[in-house]
């Protein structure tokens, strides 16, 4: 399906996603909050372009100090041997597990990595473009903790993983099903990656992330994509991703690279993100520590190439701060938000799709400190161009819960993005002389033809927010945005119905996980 970019069929989509017209207002809020994804838009093409900051000088000092990282420093590449004979292969220089990279060699592997490519759904009109002005919006991920105004805060379950997917599966405004949205501590560390990615297949039919944290489950994930999408489809097209990260500073760990390696030999993608808190995994200048992530990245993505040329990887980021005082992690704060548009200044000028940034903060509630931080580096994201955006919804303690209530309130904010990404469009019904004419000098709009065409697509309408006057408010409960979002999840996962599955795939799938936990013993570590 292609992505929706003109006037009318963007009218199409906000009018499904809002419910349709029965109902008046408050019909079409009761639809949209326990909604489940109306047939539409796959994937953002944005209309608003990315913000470019620094100078084109600056950017080449930045770059060579880079290429000098990886020329004099180099990068280890530990207890992966057969990643060393790749480099080695290549012309890269070998000191044990160090490997120094002669200047040009990088750049000419990459040229053969996609600018852009797709990630196909098992329903095709969800797969995602990943890559040029695309944007596509995935969950948090990574949590072991999850929390809600309910419980509080506790691990996470494999419900706790279901329930999620069921929620961004009925989110018009997130795109992806994303990975290990939490963790499911319930589950058997070796086994969990096989539940995990049954459950994206079976409760979601978008694009979905597979297990990175040991080859042998990343090939699990892959056979399991084989068993949907078919064999010969798998080895011509991506469906399943790997979100890897660097072992920052200056460290790909083995555990990494065979799953890159294993990724990439099935021509799936890879999406590869140092991870750096500025004071601590890089400098606490913002310009050394994406020069630094840069050459990180930069040597992941021309490996996956080693690999197999051609293969679709994602260049990513995550730059962060700490409090120099305690030694506590920051996230949303201005300076990484600021270095995330020159991440994508860079990102563009190596050719790369772009994974940078996404809804971040140290808050441990939903609440304005969580919504002023991710604000902020939400937006980073989308101004540096970013074309994969996860952590999009849910993150919350800096990354170490999975909040519920915050889940619902970002993907409200990422419908919000849909429309600003969607900058001002400018024709004959916009410009709006027809209610000039009719309306005329010292008049009000209000009730006029132009109004009552255009009055359920002008404006977003937040489904979260809650808009009416404040005597009418206190009436109803003075009820503030977390309680009405703990309302809004518990009425989706009441509303959710599964995608259709083609008949007899769930059970090979079944058969498939039940086949690979019996062949292991449990370990929980």
């Amino acid at each position: 399906m292609a992505a929706v970019s003109d006037v009318a069929s963007r009218e199409e989509v906000n009018e499904a996603a809002r419910g349709g017209r029965s109902g008046g207002r408050a019909g079409r809020r009761a639809k949209r909050s326990v909604s489940v994804a109306p047939v539409g838009i796959p994937y953002i093409v944005r209309q608003l372009p990315p913000h470019n900051i620094l100078s084109e000088e600056s950017l080449v000092r930045i770059e060579a100090t880079a290429e000098t990282l990886l020329a004099e420093i180099g990068i280890e590449f530990r207890d992966d041997p057969e990643c060393l004979a790749l480099w080695k292969g290549a012309g890269a220089e070998l000191d044990g597990v160090r490997v120094r990279f002669p200047k040009g060699l990088i750049p000419e592997l990459l040229k053969t990595a996609p600018r852009r490519f797709t990630q196909h759904a098992r329903n095709p009109a969800n797969s995602v473009e990943i890559g040029g002005d695309n944007v596509v919006f995935a969950p948090a991920y990574g949590s072991p903790f999850v929390m809600d105004l309910d419980e509080g805060r506790r691990y996470g379950t494999i419900e706790d993983f279901r329930n999620f997917i069921k929620l961004a599966q009925s989110s018009p405004w997130l795109h992806h099903s994303g990975g290990t949205i939490c963790e499911p501590v319930d589950v058997p560390v070796n086994k969990r990656h096989l539940d995990m990615v049954l459950a994206h297949v079976t409760l979601s039919d978008r694009p979905f992330l597979g297990s990175v944290t040991a080859r042998e489950r990343a090939e699990d994930s892959i056979e399991m994509a084989r068993i949907v999408f078919g064999s010969e489809y798998v080895e011509n097209n991506c469906v399943i991703m790997g979100n890897l990260n660097v072992n920052s500073p200056l460290v790909w760990d083995g555990t990494m690279t065979s799953v890159l390696r294993a990724y990439a030999a099935a021509n799936q993608g890879n999406v590869l993100v140092p991870f750096i808190l500025g004071g601590a995994m890089g400098p606490v200048t913002t310009a050394g520590a994406i020069a630094q992530a840069h050459a990180e990245t930069l040597a992941g993505c021309a490996l996956t190439q080693l690999v197999r040329p051609g293969a679709p990887v994602i260049y990513g980021n995550f730059l962060s701060s700490m409090s120099l005082r305690s030694g506590s992690p920051t996230f949303g704060t201005p300076e990484p938000a600021a270095g995330s548009l020159v991440v994508g200044q860079l990102a563009r000028r190596a050719g790369l799709p772009l994974r940078c940034a996404g809804n971040f903060t140290t808050s441990k509630l939903p609440d304005a400190q969580a919504m002023n931080e991710g604000t902020m580096s939400m937006l980073s994201a989308i101004h540096c161009g970013a074309n994969f955006i996860l952590h999009s919804a849910g993150f919350l303690d800096g990354l170490l819960s999975m909040s519920y209530e915050k889940f619902m309130m970002d993907a409200d904010f990422c419908g919000a993005l849909h429309t600003y990404l969607g900058s001002v469009v400018v024709d004959d019904n916009t410009l709006a002389l027809d209610a000039f004419r009719e309306v005329g000098p010292g008049n009000h709009f209000f009730g006029c033809e132009h109004t009552l065409r255009n009055y359920e697509t002008a404006f977003f309408d937040a489904a979260a927010a809650d808009n009416t006057p404040f005597e009418t408010w206190e009436e109803n409960g003075s009820v503030d945005a977390a309680t009405r979002a703990n309302k809004a999840w518990k009425e989706t996962l009441a509303a959710y119905e599964a995608p259709p599955l083609e008949t007899g795939l769930a059970e090979q799938l079944a058969d498939f996980v039940a086949t690979r936990k019996s062949s292991m013993e449990d370990r929980w570590y």
